[in-house]
C-alpha cells in the first residue's frame, strides 16, 4: 500500500464558534441545499467558470463571508477528512477502490503557533504540508499516515505532535490529486465556506454553473452536505427558467418570479433539519443557477425578476407561507383543505376558464392498472392490504376534483384522501403515475348495494341529456304528481329497476371491472393548489398583467 507523507501538531485553543441564524433569508442571502441527507457527498468538486481561484473560510450568522485563506487553483475538491483513497481516474472515496489507487491516512504531524494564514503557509510550503484552521487557530499539518505510531515517528523529526483528523473535519485538495490546500474543522459549530474570487463569478458544480459561494456542513463521521449561498434576486433568476419556460410571455414569468421569491423567503422544514432555506429540487422549487451553458436564464426571465424585484405575496399583513404552484389544474384549482388538510385563506380553489385557451402538452392523460399491480404498489408503500378487488373515487370536491379514493381488498377497504389520492398511484416499478387530482376511474364500481355517486365525469347526469351537475344541493326535481321542489343537501333517494338507491357525494363510478383492470383518465398535472403555470401563460397571452394573474389564483392577497 503506497502512502503519501503528510502530517499535524495539536493545539489547545478555546474558540467560540457561532451558530447560524434561525430566520429564513438573512441579509438578502438565500441558502440553497444542493446536496444533503441521503444525497450528501464524500467529495464535492468545484471548478471556476468565471473568476480566479477561491477563498477559504466560513459564513457567519449574518451570512457574510469570513476569509481564512486562499488559493489560485481553479479546480478544487472538498472531502470528508480521515482515511481517503484516490482512484486512478482521480475520484475520492472512503472505501478502497479496485485497481490502482493512492492512499491518504487520517494521522498527521501538527505544528502550532501561527498568527496568520501567510505565516502558516510559509512553513507549510517548506514542509510539503498545508494550512489548517482547527478550532479557531491556524496550524500546519504534514503527512497522511495510516497509524498514530507513524505520525509520532515523523513528529520526532519535524517537531510538533501526532494528531488525527476528526469526524467533523473537511479537506480541500487540488482536484484529481492528493495535494491538500486547506483543512477546516470547527467541531461542527461552523462549516467550511468557499468563495470564488473575481469580480464576476460562476462555478461549475455537478454540470451546472452557480453564482455566489458554497458551504460544506459535514454530518459527523459521514459525508458533506453542499449549500449554495446566493443573493435573493440572483437565486430567483436561477429558478424561473426551470419552473416556467423562459420563452413564455413576460407577465407569466413575472407572476412566477413573485411566487418563487415568496416561497424562498418562508421558513421551511429544511432550515431546522439541515440549516438551509430551500432545496434545489421539486420538493421545493427547481434551481440550477445560471445553467449548464445551454438551457438556462433568458433575457425575458431575467427581466421578469428585475421588474418585480423585492415583491412578495402577503395575506393579512404577513408574507404567505405557501406561494405554491403547479403545471396545470385540468379545469379547476382546489382548496388547500381538500388537498393537504389545512384550511388556508389564500389557497381557495376555483374554476379555471383560462387553461383551455392555450396549448398544453399532454394535458389529458390515461393510465391503466391491473388489480395485481395496485396490490403490489400499495404493499410496497406499507399499506396493510390484501389482494385489490376494486378501486373507485369515493368522493369528489365541490369543484369536481378527487377528494377520496377507496380500495376494496380481501381484508376490507382502504380509503385515502387529499393529495394521497394522486401520489398513492405512483410506482417506479411499473413506471406509472396519476398526474393530477382531476380524474375518474373507469372499470370501477361503487360498493354493492351502496350509494350511486357522481358520474365518471364528476357530476350527476341530467335527464339523459349528457349534461351533468357537480352536486345535488339546490337541484330541482319533479315528483310523480308533477310537483316541483328543490333538494337540500347532497343526498336523495331514487327508484331504480332493482329497488331504491341513494344518491350522494360519497360514492363513485358505475362501471364494474370484469377484466380486473382500472383505467384512470384525467386532465392537468400537479397538486391543483395555487397558481396554474399554464393558466398563467394563457392569461398572459390574453393580455392580463402579473398582478391580475396572481390575484386570480391566490385569494385576498396583496403584492408588496
Amino acid at each position: 500500500m503506497k502512502k503519501l507523507l503528510w502530517t499535524t501538531t495539536f493545539v489547545v485553543i478555546f474558540f467560540l464558534c457561532s451558530t447560524v441564524s434561525a430566520a429564513a433569508v438573512v441579509n438578502d442571502t438565500v441558502k440553497v441545499g444542493l446536496r444533503y441527507g441521503s444525497d450528501a457527498l464524500f467529495s464535492a468538486n468545484l471548478e471556476n467558470a468565471v473568476g480566479e481561484g477561491y477563498a477559504f473560510g466560513y459564513f457567519d450568522e449574518d451570512r457574510s463571508f469570513v476569509s481564512l485563506g486562499e488559493t489560485d487553483e481553479t479546480a478544487i475538491s472538498m472531502s470528508a477528512a480521515g482515511t481517503m483513497y484516490m482512484s486512478e481516474s482521480g475520484g475520492y472515496s472512503r472505501e478502497m477502490p479496485s485497481g490502482t489507487f493512492r492512499y491518504f491516512g487520517p494521522w498527521h504531524v501538527q505544528l502550532a503557533g501561527y498568527d496568520s494564514f501567510e505565516d502558516a503557509a510559509s512553513d507549510a510550503g517548506d514542509l510539503d504540508g498545508w494550512v489548517a484552521w482547527i478550532s479557531g487557530a491556524y496550524v500546519v499539518r504534514v503527512g497522511g499516515y495510516e497509524t498514530r505510531e507513524e505520525a509520532q515517528s515523523a513528529a520526532g523529526e519535524l517537531g510538533g505532535s501526532a494528531e488525527q483528523s476528526s469526524a467533523t473535519g473537511v479537506l480541500v485538495t487540488r482536484t484529481k490529486s492528493l495535494d491538500v490546500l486547506f483543512e477546516f474543522d470547527c467541531q461542527g459549530t461552523l462549516d467550511l465556506g468557499v468563495l470564488p474570487q473575481g469580480r464576476e463569478t460562476a462555478t461549475w458544480f455537478k454540470g451546472y454553473k452557480y453564482p455566489g459561494g458554497f458551504s460544506y456542513p459535514r454530518i459527523t463521521g459521514g459525508n458533506l452536505n453542499v449549500t449554495n449561498l446566493v443573493e435573493l434576486e440572483t437565486y430567483v433568476k436561477g429558478v424561473i427558467p426551470y419552473e416556467m419556460s423562459g420563452s413564455w410571455p413576460l407577465s407569466a414569468l413575472e407572476a412566477q418570479a413573485v411566487c418563487a421569491r415568496t416561497f424562498a423567503c418562508r421558513e421551511s422544514k429544511h432550515l431546522a433539519s439541515y440549516g438551509f432555506d430551500v432545496c434545489a429540487g421539486t420538493d421545493c422549487q427547481v434551481y440550477y443557477g445560471v445553467g449548464s451553458g445551454g438551457a438556462g436564464p433568458t433575457a425575458t426571465s431575467d427581466e421578469a425578476v428585475d421588474n418585480t424585484a423585492g415583491e412578495c405575496l402577503y395575506y393579512d399583513g404577513a408574507p404567505i407561507r405557501n406561494a405554491v404552484y403547479h403545471s396545470s389544474d385540468g379545469g379547476a384549482t382546489e382548496d388547500a383543505y381538500y388537498v393537504w388538510g389545512t384550511e388556508t385563506g389564500y389557497l381557495k380553489g376555483k374554476q379555471d376558464p383560462y387553461e383551455s385557451q392555450t396549448t398544453i402538452p399532454n394535458y389529458a392523460y390515461s393510465v391503466t392498472y391491473t388489480a395485481d399491480e395496485l396490490t403490489c404498489i400499495l404493499q410496497q408503500k406499507n399499506y396493510d392490504v390484501g389482494t385489490i378487488r376494486n378501486v373507485y373515487v369515493s368522493e369528489f370536491t365541490p369543484l369536481g376534483n378527487v377528494y377520496k379514493v377507496t380500495f376494496e381488498h380481501d381484508g376490507g377497504t382502504l380509503t385515502v384522501k387529499g393529495d394521497t389520492c394522486r401520489t398513492i398511484f405512483y410506482s417506479s416499478t411499473y413506471n406509472k403515475s396519476v398526474r393530477s387530482l382531476r380524474f375518474t376511474i373507469n372499470g370501477a364500481s361503487a360498493p354493492s348495494g351502496g350509494s350511486i355517486g357522481p358520474s365518471t365525469g364528476g357530476g350527476y347526469y341530467v335527464n339523459g341529456s349528457g349534461e351533468t351537475l357537480r352536486g345535488l344541493d339546490g337541484a330541482s326535481v319533479i315528483s310523480g304528481s308533477g310537483t316541483v321542489s328543490k333538494l337540500e343537501g347532497e343526498g336523495a333517494s331514487v327508484i331504480t329497476s332493482s329497488g331504491t338507491a341513494t344518491l350522494g357525494g360519497s360514492a363513485s363510478n358505475v362501471k364494474s371491472s370484469a377484466s380486473g383492470t382500472f383505467t384512470i383518465t384525467g386532465t392537468g398535472y400537479g397538486h391543483n393548489v395555487g397558481m396554474s403555470q399554464y393558466g398563467a401563460k394563457a392569461m398572459a397571452e390574453q393580455g392580463w398583467d402579473y398582478e391580475e394573474i396572481l390575484h386570480f389564483y391566490f385569494t385576498d392577497v396583496t403584492i408588496e
